[in-house]
C-alpha cells in the first residue's frame, strides 16, 4: 500500500498511506496528507476511472500549500486497491453502488477525526459517485467541486443502442470482457499525439513515468459490465427529482474540448441544480487538472472563490 515516487512526481511531504476495508471486505489504497499550515478544512479528492493517487500529487500539493489537509483513494479495481477480477488490467464494477462502499470506508477510516470544514474534489467517474451519495443526503461535505463529471459519455450517437448492448451483452454473461475491441492497454500509455486527456505534453509524460514505475497501478480500457454500471449511473441524471434532491452547493467546472465525457449533457445537467455554478473552461480536454498551466489556473481562481475555508483563528472568532 505505498506511495510510488518517480524523479518528476516525488511523493508530497506529510504523506501517510493506509490499508482501509469496505464493508464488503474489498481492501483499498488510501492516504491522507497533512499541511503545514493552520488547518482550514480537509478535501477528499475522488479520482476518475482508469487513475491512481500518485497521479494527484501535484493538486495534492497545490491543496495543501493553500491549508487543506487532503485524504483520497484507489477505487477498487484500479490503482493499487484490490481488482473485482482476476485479470488487474480490468478495472471493472457490477454496480456503482459498490464505490459508495468505497466511499463510506474513506469517511468513516480516514477522514473522521480530521478538521473541517470538510469538502470533495471529484474528477469525472468521482463526480459521478459523488452525486449519487450527495442524493442519498449521505455525503458530508459542506462544498463540493466536480471536474467534469460523468453526467453522459461524449459521442454516443445511438445512445439508446448502446445502452441496450452493454445491458444485453451483460445479461448474456459478457459483463467481464473489455468493451468491442477495448484492451488492456492505459490511456496514459497510449502516445501523447491524438490523446484525449490533456494538451499539456509534460504532465502526460508524467503520468506515463508511474505507470512505468509501477505497472500494477494501470487498468485496460472498461469492461462491459463497467459500462452497464455506468450507464445506469448516468440514466438517474436525467431524471429532474435527483436534481430536485442535490442540495450540496456545487462548482462544475466542465472542458470545452472534452471528448470522453458529454459537455452539453454537463450543462443540461447544471441548470437543473438550484445550488450549482458551472464554469465552461477554454480550451481545455477532460482532466483540467492535469493541462497546461494557463488552463489549470483558471480552475484554481474558481477553486479559490468557490471554497474560502477557514483558519481555526477564523472559526473561534466566528463562534
Amino acid at each position: 500500500m505505498e506511495l510510488v515516487a518517480t524523479p518528476d512526481n516525488p511523493i508530497p511531504p506529510g504523506a501517510e498511506a493506509f490499508a482501509i476495508r469496505a464493508r464488503d471486505g474489498r481492501r483499498l489504497r488510501a492516504a491522507a496528507f497533512a499541511t503545514t499550515q493552520a488547518p482550514r478544512g480537509t478535501v477528499t479528492l475522488l479520482q476518475g476511472h482508469n487513475e491512481f493517487i500518485e497521479k494527484y500529487f501535484e493538486t495534492i500539493v497545490e491543496l495543501t500549500r493553500r491549508g487543506f489537509q487532503v485524504v483520497t483513494l484507489d477505487w477498487r479495481g484500479q490503482g493499487a486497491s484490490d481488482r473485482e477480477l482476476e485479470n488487474p488490467r480490468k478495472g471493472h464494477v457490477e454496480d456503482f453502488a459498490h464505490y459508495q462502499r468505497d466511499l463510506d470506508a474513506l469517511v468513516s477510516q480516514v477522514l473522521e477525526g480530521r478538521p473541517g470544514p470538510w469538502y470533495a474534489l471529484a474528477h469525472s467517474m468521482g463526480g459521478a459517485v459523488a452525486l449519487e451519495t450527495a442524493n442519498s443526503g449521505r455525503l458530508p461535505f459542506q462544498r463540493l467541486v466536480l471536474s467534469t463529471p460523468m453526467i453522459d459519455l461524449y459521442g454516443l450517437r445511438f445512445p439508446r443502442g448502446a445502452r441496450w448492448l452493454a445491458d444485453t451483452l451483460d445479461m448474456f454473461g459478457l459483463g467481464a470482457m473489455f468493451v468491442p475491441f477495448g484492451d488492456e492497454k492505459s490511456f496514459n500509455e497510449e502516445p501523447f499525439p491524438g490523446n484525449k486527456l490533456t494538451s499539456d505534453a509534460a504532465r502526460f509524460a508524467r503520468n506515463a513515468a508511474v505507470l512505468r514505475a509501477a505497472p500494477h497501478l494501470a487498468i485496460g480500457d472498461p469492461t462491459i459490465g463497467w459500462v452497464n454500471a455506468a450507464f445506469r449511473q448516468m440514466k438517474r441524471f436525467e431524471s429532474p427529482e435527483f436534481s430536485r434532491r442535490a442540495r450540496t452547493p456545487t462548482l462544475i467546472l466542465a472542458a470545452q474540448r472534452d471528448e470522453i465525457v458529454s459537455t452539453p449533457a454537463i450543462e443540461r445537467f447544471a441548470q437543473r441544480l438550484d445550488l450549482a455554478t458551472l464554469i465552461v473552461v477554454p480550451h481545455a480536454r477532460h482532466e483540467i487538472l492535469m493541462e497546461r498551466d494557463s488552463i489549470r489556473a483558471e480552475f484554481w481562481t474558481a477553486f479559490d472563490a468557490f471554497i474560502p475555508g477557514r483558519t481555526v483563528q477564523e472559526a473561534r472568532a466566528a463562534e
